[in-house]
């Protein structure tokens, strides 16, 4: 289903000038001889980014953007500390970052701020000629999705959505695994974020400056790549098999109201809003190469935290949640659970991990923060494509508005559009990548 036919028919967008079917990403054959980086929002996740690149041979960070000067400077003053240049200062209002995406010195520029700027960002960036590359969820609406798809063919430039998630230690493995067919075919998958955010969303700090608003306004799977990410990569999403269709439903809210009820008073203006989004938000996939996956979204619940990672196979079945844990037909005993990491890791654990994992201690998220921004600078170095694209970006990002329009319509049935037009039966899957 091309842009124009989907949007007219679906959403009533008006459809504007469209990239030739036929436009490619252009990859870059000659590698960098040093990625010059800048990053826009200089918060947590931001800095978060830059202790990474810092530390990263063959990376310089050139520029800082935020629209809080004490932040920027902070990044300054990390730089300076490990005896690098302290990068240059963006900081005059919401719109400075088009100062820095002009510059002539910059090869990617990083985003890590609120979900609305994502795309006009990155979209400045690419016309600017450098490469963007964004937090998660890269875009919110379908129509975000596709400017970032043809902004980045029309520019040959890269639009990365940094999914951090594809690099965790499980998620590779299972990668690792279903490439060598330990599996067997893989035929259905799970995963998700469920992770209590109630007093983030009712904080007046970070996110909860905007967070909340999305909440408020959409009925919708806000946030699906953390958990749809590896398994996109595990199932061959545009390269060789595609999201083809999606159901979803929501349940009623009430974890926001209790907490606001129980932290600010049944009376307080909190426990009176009007939050649309429910509790539980589940998505049901289907994919072309015949696979289901069960998307499941819950920010509203006290609940431990879990990205319900799953892959089920022909000859066995990862899970991830409790704990790390393996089924392989003729290998397990009988209809016993074994411990992933104890008795496999030594045969599967990915290369990607095993030959990083000590440099990546202490970095964000158990080390898979690290690991994602030294392969994206390792790609761009050596001049090989990125581990994700724009195309990946889209589809993961599709999601949120289908999963809106479905809930809406009685959890009528959504047809993903198809962001490469066609290419995605000639693109190669990715392989087991080393570092």
């Amino acid at each position: 289903m091309n842009r124009r036919h989907f949007l007219s028919t679906a959403a009533g967008f008006a459809a504007g000038s469209l990239v030739p079917a036929s436009a490619q990403i252009a990859p870059k054959k000659k590698g960098l001889a040093k990625v010059r980086a800048a990053i826009i929002g200089t918060g947590g996740r931001g800095t978060g980014h830059v202790r990474d690149l810092l530390r990263l041979e063959g990376v310089e960070l050139k520029a800082a953007c935020d629209i809080v000067p004490s932040k920027v400077e902070n990044v300054q003053n990390m730089a300076q500390k490990l005896g690098k240049e302290r990068p240059v200062s963006y900081t005059n209002g919401e719109h400075d970052y088009k100062r820095l995406c002009a510059r002539n010195d910059l090869d990617i520029v990083y985003i890590a701020t609120p979900w609305e700027w994502h795309v006009p960002m990155a979209v400045e960036a690419m016309k600017n000629g450098k490469h963007a590359a964004i937090e998660v969820p890269a875009a919110t609406t379908l129509e975000e999705c596709w400017q970032m798809v043809e902004t980045s063919e029309a520019t040959g430039r890269y639009c990365i959505q940094l999914e951090n998630c594809c690099y965790d230690r499980v998620e590779l493995m299972a990668l690792h695994m279903v490439r060598k067919g330990l599996l067997g075919e893989i035929v259905h998958a799970e995963c998700g974020y469920l992770h209590d955010l109630r007093s983030l969303k009712f904080s007046d700090r970070g996110e909860g400056l905007w967070r909340l608003n999305h909440a408020l306004r959409r009925n919708a799977d806000l946030y699906p790549t953390h958990g749809l990410g590896p398994v996109a990569q595990t199932l061959d999403i545009n390269r060789g098999n595609l999201f083809d269709h999606m159901v979803s439903m929501a349940s009623k809210t009430e974890g926001p109201r209790e907490y606001a009820r129980q932290t600010f008073g049944a009376g307080s203006p909190q426990a009176k809003l009007d939050i649309k989004i429910g509790d539980v938000v589940s998505s049901l996939i289907r994919t072309r190469g015949g696979q289901t996956i069960l998307v499941v979204h819950d920010t509203n619940s006290p609940r431990p935290y879990s990205r319900k990672v799953l892959i089920q196979g022909s000859r066995g079945i990862i899970e991830k949640d409790p704990t790390p844990r393996i089924h392989v037909e003729g290998k397990s005993k009988g209809h016993d659970w074994e411990d992933l990491i104890a008795g496999y890791a030594k045969e599967w654990e990915h290369p990607l991990w095993r030959e990083l994992q000590e440099k990546a201690k202490g970095a964000g998220h158990g080390g898979m923060d690290f690991i994602l921004n030294y392969r994206l600078a390792q790609c761009l170095l050596t001049g090989e494509a990125p581990d994700m694209d724009v195309y990946d970006a889209a589809a993961l990002c599709a999601v949120t508005e289908l999963s809106e329009r479905s809930i809406a319509n009685h959890s009528r049935t959504m047809d993903f559009p198809d962001f490469t037009r066609g290419k995605w039966r000639d693109r190669k899957p990715l392989g087991v990548i080393q570092a």
